[in-house]
């Protein structure tokens, strides 16, 4: 007898069916085809033992388990629960009259419960479109998949409770989603921007840069306060919307990171991967093809402290994720695209001992050492970041003040703003400043005759790209929506090519 159920796999964040076929004949012997690893290839043992939790078992005859389509190579455990179903039906133990409506996956562990599967958000999603009535996921993987609207997702213990659902006993309901709206509450570890003594300067460009999601790096010497600005940073990022959050979300249940427990994630991702992290790491890729922390930090922040001690080599692979806000990553039959369009905000001391032009003559490397130290930063990928910050010591009247700033909930108060503006300018086509093509540019960024020669004059003086001219463009773009100005004037203009001047005086 042959029976069919329906499962899938994860390409990047996009689901793909997988149909198991299980067909029962005269023999002895068990055969699992159509490009299974060796996570699959093992689930007979455990699916074999699994079944005796529910008084079943593989019997004594040649079973023949194909998983199409046969040339996609099927990956990991969540295939068992499938697997196991198609078992039970074909072999006649149980009679399901409904598998083709339902979407099902799960790891069995050896006494029939389920462990948690990867990627029941995108699978869930998938599943709707292509018609099915229902999914049935492990109970802790189903909370994540029941987000998606008009599919009904069933969270199952163990196998009994699976047998329960296809038989519409009712005793399973379909797992209710939490509270849709998307909440933004922030880490408790996240510093408030009241706790910044001194810094006006570096917090006007990271407002800048939280409102337009521009790129930027700060520089200062050791104990200025980089890494603590970074992480207020995440204290006035806008708040998701609901496309963000489950654009975001995806990505974490693909790459199984556990975040998922509670339903969507909420809070704008901040990844912070430390400066020994491989190629892979970041970009992605690897044996299993997962998403990178350029990925993780989608419609968030990548922090890189101290950018010049990573690997040029992994600096350099930066360059096109930054532009294109995605990277593929290619195999012998498939390319696999995940999503990243992250906010660059990096920090670095301006030499190796940090002390380059401070007072005092404290700096005791030789200019070789800071030549080679700043060439980790290439001209190209410097082109690549909007706003180029200089953090100086706090001078010790701020430190001993016990007067506090303006707080978090202000400035994102106005990043929110700027960033309505930008979402009514595009009309959802894109969302912020940065990324605005060349198109864009000569619609949206158009300047008078006056702020045309003042930025003539300023390209030519500092010899800037033509990369450098568009970023410049954005910038004043962001800080006239900031002041809620139709038009870029030559303020702007001055501004943004203030936080270019950095680098080139470097």
């Amino acid at each position: 007898m042959l029976r069919r159920t329906f499962c899938a796999t994860c390409l990047g964040v996009d689901a793909i069916t997988v149909v198991v076929e299980v067909d029962v004949t005269v023999g002895i012997s068990f055969h699992l085809v159509g490009l299974p690893d060796s996570a699959v290839r093992e689930s007979q043992q455990r699916i074999g033992t699994a079944l005796t939790s529910v008084g079943a078992r593989i019997p004594g005859k040649k079973i023949i388990v194909n998983m199409a389509p046969a040339d996609l190579k099927k990956e990991g455990s969540s295939f068992d629960l499938a697997i196991a179903v198609g078992i039970l039906a074909a072999t006649g133990q149980y009679s399901f009259c409904n598998l083709n409506e339902f979407m099902i996956l799960g790891e069995l562990a050896l006494d029939g419960s389920l462990r948690p599967v990867s990627g029941a958000l995108p699978i869930a999603e998938h599943a709707k479109k292509e018609g099915f009535k229902g999914c049935i996921f492990p109970g802790s993987s189903a909370g994540e998949a029941a987000e998606i609207d008009g599919i009904d997702v069933f969270g199952a213990d163990n196998l009994n409770e699976v047998i329960s659902i296809l038989y519409g006993e009712g005793i399973i309901l379909p797992v209710k989603h939490g509270d849709r709206a998307v909440r933004h509450t922030l880490s408790a570890d996240t510093p408030d921007f009241s706790e910044i003594k001194g810094q006006a300067g570096a917090k006007r460009a990271l407002e800048i840069a939280a409102a337009g999601s521009h790129n930027i790096l700060l520089s200062g010497p050791p104990g200025a306060g980089k890494t603590f600005m970074a992480k207020a940073l995440a204290g006035i990022l806008p708040k998701m919307t609901r496309e963000e959050s489950v654009e975001t979300s995806k990505i974490y249940s693909v790459a199984g990171k556990g975040a998922l427990k509670d339903g969507l994630i909420t809070e704008r991702p901040f990844r912070s991967p430390h400066h020994s992290a491989s190629i892979y790491a970041i970009i992605g890729g690897g044996f299993n093809s997962r998403p990178g922390e350029i990925s993780l930090a989608h419609n968030g922040v990548l922090y890189l402290d101290e950018i010049a001690e990573y690997p040029r080599g992994v600096l350099e692979v930066l360059r096109q994720p930054m532009e294109e806000r995605c990277v593929s990553i290619s195999r012998l039959k498939y390319k696999i695209t995940y999503p990243a369009n992250f906010m660059l905000v990096a920090s670095m001391n301006p030499c190796p001992c940090g002390y380059y032009g401070q007072p005092g003559d404290k700096c005791s490397c030789t200019r070789f050492q800071i030549e080679r130290y700043s060439a980790k930063l290439s001209g190209p990928l410097l082109d690549r970041i909007d706003l180029l910050c200089d953090v100086n010591p706090v001078p010790a009247e701020y430190l001993i003040s016990e007067r506090l700033s303006e707080g978090s909930q202000a400035i994102r108060e106005r990043v929110e703003r700027a960033r309505a503006v930008q979402s009514k300018r595009f009309m959802g086509r894109i969302s912020t400043n940065s990324q605005m093509s060349a198109g864009d540019l000569r619609h949206y960024c158009m300047v008078g005759r006056k702020e045309a020669d003042f930025l003539s004059v300023a390209i030519s003086k500092l010899g800037l790209s033509a990369r450098a001219y568009s970023r410049i463009l954005k910038v004043a773009r962001t800080i006239a929506d900031m002041e809620s100005a139709q038009n870029i004037s030559v303020c702007h203009i001055a501004e943004a090519i203030q936080y270019r001047r950095t680098v080139i005086n470097y």
